[in-house]
């Protein structure tokens, strides 16, 4: 009987059981297309990464699976990744870490514990398919308590950005499942992500976030490293100052977590910097016939 094995980690925080799931299978290389997509499924995790052998000293090739499909990119994979193979010894924080999703390479650098990657294109930004009343009726929520006009920005993923006005706001939402189906899914980005700017002032900014998916039924997301990347990239394209920001999702699943971005000054134009903690919580394995 072959068997397969896999890390389980906890991203965006540093606390077990709190941020974002992630499973991470090692020495993928002999597991196909469809096999991947099976053992994403059996997991149900938000997201699981299959990585292959290094092509170059710390260069590790990465594929990126939900329980329904392949991604081109996601920041929660590509951060806890980083962390395991630095956990197991197999790449060393003083060194160039190299991870290659489909999008592109993605390199790793480390700050006090913090894995940190670059984007590896500039945000695209669209006018959103979903203007503001239907965004209100969508999200249960008054005129007042949602800000502007949805906008769209990806970094590979898409995202409908929706500011709301305050945190009360954000907590109270109570999504329509028949405008979904007839507002979200048919538009280029099937991926929601509210946000509130607790502290916008300046360079600095606090921001508390929620994100919902589709996969066979609505879903939240505890904590989404390519919507955090997609919203400091729309936010900078606002200002020419520096930009970073500290993203609180998660609260209100019970999984508190927090991304650390950054935009402008040193940062090329419309490139972002994604970074955040990891915490290795487990181990297992699967049998394959």
């Amino acid at each position: 009987m072959t068997t397969t094995e896999y890390y389980l980690l906890d991203v965006f925080t540093d606390q077990p059981f709190t941020g974002n799931p992630l499973a991470v299978f090692l020495n993928a290389d002999g597991l196909d297309t469809r096999t991947m997509q099976a053992l994403a499924n059996e997991l149900n995790l938000a997201e699981t990464v299959f990585l292959s052998a290094e092509t170059a000293p710390q260069h590790y090739p990465m594929r990126i699976f939900t329980p329904t499909r392949e991604l081109p990119f996601a920041g929660h994979p590509t951060v806890g990744t980083a962390h395991l193979l630095t956990a197991l010894k197999l790449a060393h924080p003083e060194q160039p870490l190299v991870l290659h999703p489909p999008i592109g390479k993605l390199a790793i650098t480390w700050a006090n514990g913090s894995a940190t990657f670059k984007t590896s294109q500039a945000v695209m930004l669209a006018d959103s398919t979903i203007d503001r009343p239907t965004t209100v009726e969508l999200l249960g929520l008054d005129i007042h308590q949602v800000v502007g006009e949805p906008v769209i920005a990806s970094f590979g993923l898409p995202f409908h950005l929706i500011e709301l006005s305050d945190i009360t706001a954000l907590e109270s939402v109570s999504i329509s499942s028949a405008l979904w189906a007839s507002a979200v899914m048919p538009s280029s980005a099937v991926q929601i992500y509210l946000y509130v700017r607790e502290q916008p002032a300046g360079q600095e900014a606090v921001i508390r976030s929620r994100m919902f998916c589709m996969h066979d039924s609505l879903c939240e997301d505890p904590a989404t490293g390519s919507a955090a990347a997609a919203l400091t990239g729309y936010l900078a394209s606002l200002q020419p100052e520096e930009l970073h920001c500290e993203i609180h999702q998660g609260v209100e699943m019970g999984r508190p977590s927090v991304i650390y971005t950054a935009a402008n000054g040193d940062i090329t134009p419309g490139f972002v910097t994604v970074g955040g903690h990891a915490v290795v919580v487990g181990k297992g394995a699967f049998y394959l016939a």
